[in-house]
């Protein structure tokens, strides 16, 4: 699969695009950390293991970072891949009637 498609598969889901709306608010969460704030602000009931594939699947298409500090893994967002699609479509500016 192309960079473009990987990452607009990792962005199609509404999971995943919200795990990316809490690192941005707070970033350098673990996954308990990303689970308890799914289900509290969102009202997820999605497992943790199913939360993990959602991290594997944005971790794959690079718009998240992990770092391990002893028996922990942080996760941390990264938009740069994001990148590749405003550069794709760039923003034109509308004339003024």
């Amino acid at each position: 699969m192309d960079d473009d498609a990987v990452l607009f598969r990792a962005i199609s889901d509404a999971t995943r695009r919200t795990i990316l709306d809490e690192l941005t608010e707070r970033d350098g969460q673990t996954l308990f950390e990303i689970c308890g704030r799914l289900a509290m602000k969102h009202g997820s009931t999605s497992s943790r293991q199913a939360i993990s594939q959602h991290l594997a699947v944005l971790e794959d298409a690079g718009l998240l970072r992990t770092r391990r500090e002893g028996r922990y893994k942080f996760h941390h967002i990264d938009t740069r891949p994001l990148c590749s699609i405003a550069e794709r479509w760039p923003t034109r500016e509308e004339p003024d009637p």
